[in-house]
């Protein structure tokens, strides 16, 4: 592809329809960034190298549409309502036995495959997607004290291995990216206290009436001022975008994401930033590699099943088994792992594209779970006794 101009811009538009495409055919429920990264591997090094996943300015817009899907991740963290932090502590315990589970996985894989990324494949295993999981409990409309509960689970698990992600992938550097993870979270924290202060204030309230009656869209404007702020900040202390992003997304979730912003935040990620990044991810993946390596097709299979068996292991503390796989569905840790270890030259050939095929295997099975479990859910309904009465 030579050089980088609207016509590439038009084209790479037109590559993500291939999400929602797919997406669209009935019964077979294939998730949208399925058809994107997809899309990006016929198009990129794997398929007919038509894209440079390369090129700079393909790179720049990437990162950006990368920082923009983990701050709505971030968003679509529950972690306001009061019902949510009272089932914190059972989905915490839930999320400990996972990593213990997943620790002692990841340490037999890495030696199996001789990769040496044990502490890599407890994340990975360990890890839920909010971004994937949510979306599926509310289609369904699983409802009760167990699907609440396992709600927690996904917020706690995801969060935790989003933050420990930057410090596994590259042990030798974990010392800096710890603290690169410090000077984020503490601006994140700050911009917290800020927003709430400006929230008590009444000043955000009016300034979103104002913005609204003259169509400013301040508040989109402010946020994407602060996520590209904190985002520099993480790029200069060798921290990826993905922690910047997923932090500005929980401060906002914090807060309460105005339906305003919500909605802005949609257009501009689900419209253009979020399909081109998952193209991009795709076009920069060379899955040929794991035919010249088999064994990584192994890796990946037991990554995707390793993440469904240390999430069935809820089972042991009453989780129903439904609930407990689709929590196994991952998203967000994979894609920021093959995208940082792609960029840093830090996974071995094809264990990149390995990664994604494990996730991948993650979705496959947790969208099973979750047809399962509403099914499950609407026989229980179907079999509740409905009051009668008799005339006096």
């Amino acid at each position: 592809m030579q050089g980088f101009g609207f016509e590439t811009l038009a084209l790479l538009t037109a590559i993500g329809f291939s999400g929602p495409l797919l997406a669209a055919l009935p019964r077979l429920r294939i998730p949208v960034i399925v058809g994107e990264l997809t899309a990006g591997l016929i198009v990129g090094k794997t398929g007919f190298g038509i894209v440079d996943a390369a090129d700079p300015t393909f790179q720049l817009l990437a990162n950006i549409g990368f920082a923009l899907v983990m701050f709505v991740v971030g968003t679509h963290v529950p972690i306001r309502g009061h019902e949510m932090r009272s089932a914190v502590p059972r989905a915490l315990a839930r999320v400990l036995l996972g990593g213990a589970v997943a620790f002692a996985l990841a340490i037999g894989l890495a030696a199996e495959f001789g990769t040496g990324h044990a502490a890599l494949y407890t994340v990975l295993m360990a890890s839920s997607s909010a971004a994937m999981a949510l979306p599926v409990i509310d289609s369904l409309r699983l409802q009760g004290p167990q699907v609440l509960s396992v709600t927690a689970q996904i917020a706690v698990a995801d969060t935790a291995c989003i933050v420990l992600l930057p410090l596994v992938i590259d042990i030798r550097n974990a010392a800096a990216a710890a603290l690169g993870a410090l000077a984020v979270a503490g601006c994140a924290a700050v911009l917290f206290v800020l927003l709430s202060a400006v929230d008590r204030r009444g000043w955000r309230a009016r300034a979103h009436s104002y913005s609204e009656k003259h169509r400013f869209a301040l508040e989109l404007r402010t946020s994407l001022i602060v996520l590209f702020a904190l985002a520099a900040l993480a790029v200069s202390t060798h921290v990826s975008v993905m922690l910047a992003g997923f932090a500005v997304g929980l401060v906002i979730a914090a807060v309460g994401e105005p339906r305003r912003l919500a909605r802005q935040l949609f257009g501009i990620t689900e419209g253009f930033f979020s399909p081109l990044f998952f193209v991009w991810l795709g076009a920069s993946l060379q899955v040929r590699e794991l035919g010249s390596h088999p064994k990584l097709i192994v890796l990946g299979v037991s990554l995707g099943l390793g993440a469904v068996l240390v999430h069935s292991a809820g089972r042991l503390l009453g989780q129903p088994l439904t609930l407990a796989v689709l929590s196994a569905a991952q998203l967000g840790v994979p894609v920021a792992a093959a995208t940082i270890g792609t960029e840093e030259h830090l996974l071995v050939a094809g264990e990149a594209s390995a990664l994604m095929f494990g996730a991948l295997l993650t979705i496959a099975c947790a969208s099973i779970a979750g047809a399962l479990a509403a099914r499950g859910q609407s026989a229980a309904n179907h079999d509740e006794p409905t009051e009668t009465h008799t005339p006096t």
